[in-house]
């Protein structure tokens, strides 16, 4: 996979750990959200993330709370690697009321701007311009905070990919564009659909930095991710990060994949990131057996329990119907 970013950089020790605990969980939940599908426990639309853990993980690591992410309905991993709870997720996934939006949004529109988790689009490439308007909310207030905006190689083809660059260059707004290209737009390869080499190389036409990284890399996905946000927070502008990842699971449940070529699956599946994290932070002497696996069973605890309290909820009451859609009247 040739990319414009070399393993050279580093992070320390437990930034690397941290990276791995959030690919972990990333992992885990993806895991019992399709047992539970396949159960019937739950019903809901669902998108695996199965292939791409390291990329948000390795970009949140870098983020604090008060940071924005936008993301798209196969964004779950990119939700979890901000810090999204699990409960009010899991209940939303579930339609109950205790869900990030009290069940009423689904797992298209999880929101949570408590953890800077501020929207999540059904429509494909709509995040971009809606980056923006936070990015420069936060120009405007001075308030430090930058935006990563998450989204897929197919939503570069479309009118609101290129208007978003163009204006967030203009205004050199604080948001850092992650394009999570796993070689195919639901069941359409890259090189079918789009004419350039590269996602990266569109950066040049809106005068920002743009960079090909192996998003499957957690040290160069670190780096490259650090060095766009450190520049977005000292008010250099936007850039764009082209993350090459692979997607292990078809575009949606029930869809097979069949349209992959078999050998291009097997060499990904082959080099799976999240053992090979794993295999490097003990080979490496970051982390040793025990204390992993101590972390994956926390990991495993906490998703049952999420599990269990959104089962255990209530679904919204009929008056949820109208709430947050018309306007309440006040008496005084």
């Amino acid at each position: 996979m040739e990319t414009d970013v070399k393993t050279d950089h580093v992070p320390d020790a437990p930034v690397l750990v941290e990276i791995y605990r959030r690919v972990a969980l990333i992992h885990q939940n993806d895991a019992r959200v399709r047992s539970s599908l396949k159960s019937g426990k739950i019903a809901a639309s669902y998108y695996s993330p199965r292939g791409q853990e390291i990329v948000p993980a390795a970009v949140s690591v870098s983020l604090s709370d008060d940071d924005y992410i936008v993301t798209n309905y196969r964004g779950i991993h990119d939700q979890i690697a901000k810090g999204i709870p699990l409960k009010p997720l899991w209940a939303e996934y579930a339609g109950r009321v205790t869900g990030t939006c009290k069940g009423k949004g689904g797992p298209m529109h999880i929101t949570h701007p408590e953890t800077g988790v501020m929207v999540t689009t059904g429509v494909v490439g709509s995040g971009l311009p809606i980056a923006n308007g936070l990015a420069l909310g936060s120009q405007i207030l001075g308030d430090g905070r930058v935006t990563v905006c998450y989204f897929g190689d197919g939503a570069t083809n479309i009118g609101a990919f290129h208007e978003a660059l163009n204006m967030a260059s203009v205004w050199k707004l604080p948001v850092i564009f992650v394009c999570q290209n796993n070689l195919y737009a639901e069941h359409t390869a890259f090189a079918i659909g789009t004419s350039a080499l590269r996602v990266a190389d569109r950066a040049i036409g809106y005068q920002m930095p743009g960079i090909t990284v192996n998003g499957n890399d957690p040290c160069a996905m670190w780096y490259a991710a650090k060095t766009a946000i450190d520049r977005a927070r000292a008010g250099n502008g936007p850039s764009l990060i082209e993350a090459m990842t692979f997607r292990f699971l078809g575009h949606a449940m029930g869809d097979s994949g069949h349209y992959i070529p078999k050998e291009e699956m097997q060499a990904a599946l082959v080099a799976d990131p999240v053992p090979a994290l794993r295999a490097y932070l003990i080979n490496a002497r970051y982390a040793d057996e025990a204390t992993l696996s101590a972390m994956e069973a926390v990991i495993g605890r906490s998703i049952d329990e999420a599990v269990e309290f959104a089962l255990m909820s209530e679904y919204p009451a009929e008056i949820e119907l109208a709430r947050d859609i018309y306007a309440e009247e006040s008496i005084t």
